[in-house]
């Protein structure tokens, strides 16, 4: 599952993206409801959770904003405002739900499983095809001229990230973070060592499409 996250308090944000990433999501993290949007421009998610007191655009004209511009997906509304009328307003905007703050970690994870089960995403699709390979983005699988290439969780967030990002090279420091989160025992080498699991997976007959690009991080090779 594709989440993003619009919350201004550095230390929740952190601590909701660590803990979501150790549970297989990925997830994008925008500072105030201005950058969540341009986030939304090029990317679709399956749950979008923003807090109602941000900078900027608060969550409320975010998620108005959101709707206007033809966003379909679940929207999930962060607040310490626990009023009827505070309740009323955030739903009125187009949120699907609300969760007041503070709240535990298995809540909020029950309610974007909910979300994304009700979510009726029309911009993207889950599956994408390139050449032999096709990516599911509900299964969170990968097949290769129709095979299962068997990936394990981190296997399948690491390629996905680079297949959907093709042609780009990605950080180490980037790809560490988003597969990883806040797990501090995590290091380049076992990153390097989930890309050559993952190369004999998927590299078949000696086509090379993941590369290393010293000093930096990995691409793959548009395909």
């Amino acid at each position: 599952m594709i989440v993003l996250l619009a919350e201004d308090d550095q230390k929740i944000a952190k601590l909701i993206i660590g803990l979501l990433v150790k549970d297989g999501y990925q997830v994008d993290h925008a500072n105030d409801g201005e950058e969540a949007l341009l986030y939304c421009e090029n990317n679709v998610y399956d749950v979008i959770i923003l807090d109602w007191m941000m900078p900027v655009l608060d969550g409320l004209e975010t998620c108005v904003k959101l709707r206007e511009k033809g966003y379909s997906g679940a929207i999930l509304m962060l607040t310490a405002k626990d009023t009827l009328n505070d309740k009323v307003m955030g739903l009125e905007s187009g949120a699907d739900d609300y969760l007041i703050k503070p709240f535990e970690y298995r809540e909020l994870l029950a309610r974007l499983k909910v979300l994304a089960r009700r979510s009726t995403l029309t911009l993207k699709n889950d599956i994408v095809i390139r050449d032999n390979i096709s990516l599911n983005r509900a299964t969170n699988t990968v097949y290769i001229d129709n095979i299962d290439a068997n990936l394990s969780r981190r296997e399948y967030q690491i390629f996905s990230m680079l297949f959907e990002n093709a042609g780009q090279v990605i950080p180490r420091d980037v790809l560490i973070d988003r597969v990883w989160g806040m797990d501090g025992e995590v290091t380049s080498n076992n990153l390097d060592a989930h890309i050559r699991l993952l190369r004999k997976k998927i590299e078949k007959n000696g086509k090379k499409l993941i590369v290393n690009v010293r000093g930096i991080g990995y691409k793959m090779e548009d395909v």
